[in-house]
Order: structure tokens, then sequence, then C-alpha cells
């Protein structure tokens, strides 16, 4: 159970109840990664449109952002988000379990094209040591194809991962998948 008071689905009311409802509409349920920002309407509203930005952008693909994510949280150690991400790798987009370990021993075995790859390279590096972040590096990534909107999204994408990753682990968020 969560650490900080959290409103169920069925007990939801009044703009919680129909952001509720979109979330249902959207994920077919209300998962505790939904419901710990209950307490806060607002940031379940950003939440979503995070959600909504990233699972309709033109160049980041859905794999390339799980792999962000997986390997965010598994750097911060937060269980509840590497589950999460490591099986809407293998139960959505078709790796193997093989694959999403390989790919957390070590992160240039991502099951992903070369150019996404050198992007995850890239923000994890960012992630963890931004100061050693020099312009030959987002330099690199242009040179492959990549906007500077797309460098910043994807950098955005594991940055407020790291966010996400804090807020389950101080809270105590429970695994219901």
């Amino acid at each position: 159970m969560p650490i900080i008071n959290t409103v169920k689905p069925e007990d939801a009311t009044g703009e919680l109840a129909e952001l509720y409802g979109k979330i249902t509409a959207m994920r077919g349920r209300v998962s505790n990664s939904a419901q710990i920002f209950s307490s806060s309407p607002e940031l379940i509203k950003q939440q979503m449109s995070f959600i909504g930005y990233y699972m309709n952008h033109k160049v980041l693909s859905m794999p390339l952002l799980a792999c962000i994510r997986t390997l965010i949280s598994d750097k911060n150690n937060c269980q509840y988000c590497v589950d999460f991400n490591s099986s809407m790798l293998i139960n959505m987009l078709g790796w193997t379990p093989k694959e999403v370990e390989a790919m957390r021993a070590n992160p240039a075995d991502a099951k992903l094209e070369d150019k996404e790859k050198a992007m995850l390279l890239f923000v994890l590096k960012a992630v963890r040591t931004p100061h050693t972040i020099e312009a030959q590096d987002v330099q690199t990534l242009r040179n492959i194809g990549y906007d500077d909107g797309d460098i910043l999204d994807a950098t955005n994408h594991g940055a407020r991962m790291s966010a996400i990753d804090i807020i389950f682990d101080a809270f105590k968020i429970e695994k219901d998948f």
C-alpha cells in the first residue's frame, strides 16, 4: 500500500472521476501508476498529456522510448518501472526476456536500429552524467538525422523518467501488473 493517500477508481468523484474515465478508455483500467497522482488531478492531467505526446511522437519510436524508460529506471533501482517497461518490450513489442536482459547488461546491445541506439546512449549519458555532454555529442545525433527537437524530447523523456522513479519509490507504489 502506498504511503501517500490515493483514490481508488470506485471512490473518485468530480474531475478525478472524469480523468479516471479517460485513463480507463485509454488503458482499460486505472493502474497504481495513475492512482499515485490522485491527490493532485493537475499532475494526472500533466502525466496524461506527457504520455499522449510521446505515444504520437513523429520520430521517437515506442521501442526506443521503452528502452530509455527501462534503462533509466534500472539505474535508479525503480523495480516497478523496470518491470513495467520490460514487460512492455516483451509483451507489446515482441522482445524476448533474454534481449531485455542483454540490453540491461549493455545498452549498446538494445534491439534497436543503430540510429536509435545512438539516441539511447546519448540520453543515458545526458541523464546520468549531464556535465559530460559536449557539443559534438549533439552534433553526432544531428549528423544521423535527428533534429534538436528530437534530441530535447528524448532527453526530456529520460529525465522525466528519473522524476517518476523518485515519486514511485518514495511513496512505495505497489506492482499491479
